[in-house]
């Protein structure tokens, strides 16, 4: 993208989408330089919104968790893959009422508080749809349980693709993507649909609360397949930073190439303000 056309496309934002674990945050430690680019935003006239691949914490949860990094958000500015999941049950399977699900106690709860009941470890007890995500609390017998229901042809939903999720901890945390694969080498079966980011209806929320054109958001996140695939899926700006998952090398050599590719949120923030001289 030549300099002009890429401070032509930024000086359309209107409004910018924010991953969070791997770009505002790693782990439980807030970057140094997201307080800053959110008031940089702010004292600009941009929104933004945080959306997040991870279902792990309900909104309530996440809100907590942003206001103890210093963060204040309301429930609008928050946006998961289990709040996706549950309108997507909603609008395209009005008949499912109970659900087997791989998900926290936190995220099920999320299920449980927009009318879902939860389908026990039981042979007997046959669920609407079988719902996995990135579950922290994993057991084997309901990994097998859920494969069990994915052999039997039931309505099947991931939240996200992910492969890991990144942290600050010396340890690899398996995530959603990791789980589906696991059950489709036990079963042969994939998931009818993935919810999450790059499935271009994670922005459409955003856009239609705002009022805004695909090209008026900015998608900024750590990950080519899931942040910026999702934006290029929505006709957004996709924005890969590099203090999450993804190292320079890989974006070096992806195709396609992220529209930018930035050392950090600061940094493209800057670059939003320099579009507007």
């Amino acid at each position: 993208m030549s300099s002009t056309r890429l401070k032509e496309v930024c000086s359309r934002i209107k409004h910018v989408a924010l991953d969070m674990d791997g770009t505002i945050y790693l782990g439980s430690r807030l970057f140094p330089f997201t307080m800053d680019f959110l008031k940089l935003l702010r004292d600009n006239g941009i929104g933004y919104s945080f959306l997040t691949n991870n279902p792990t914490r309900s909104i309530d949860d996440y809100l907590k968790k942003l206001k103890g990094l210093g963060i204040e958000a309301s429930r609008e500015e928050m946006y998961t893959t289990a709040v996706a999941a549950i309108e997507y049950l909603k609008i395209h399977m009005p008949e499912a009422k109970r659900l087997f699900v791989l998900g926290t106690p936190s995220m099920i709860n999320e299920f449980q508080q927009a009318g879902f009941e939860m389908a026990d470890v039981d042979a007997d007890d046959r669920p609407d749809a079988l719902v996995v995500a990135f579950d922290t609390t994993l057991t084997y017998d309901r990994l097998c349980h859920a494969s069990w229901w994915a052999s039997q042809g039931i309505p099947y939903i991931a939240t996200n693709p992910d492969r890991v999720c990144p942290t600050d901890r010396p340890t690899v945390l398996v995530d959603c993507g990791s789980l589906c694969k696991c059950i489709e080498h036990a079963t042969g079966r994939t998931p009818d649909i993935v919810i999450g980011k790059p499935n271009p209806d994670m922005l459409a929320g955003i856009r239609h609360r705002y009022g805004l054109e695909a090209d008026e958001i900015a998608m900024c996140g750590d990950r080519i397949y899931t942040d910026v695939a999702m934006a290029r899926n929505a006709g957004a700006l996709g924005v890969l930073v590099l203090s999450g998952e993804t190292t320079l090398d890989t974006a070096v050599n992806s195709d396609p190439q992220p529209p930018i590719t930035a050392v950090d949120i600061m940094e493209f923030g800057k670059l939003l303000i320099q579009s507007r001289d």
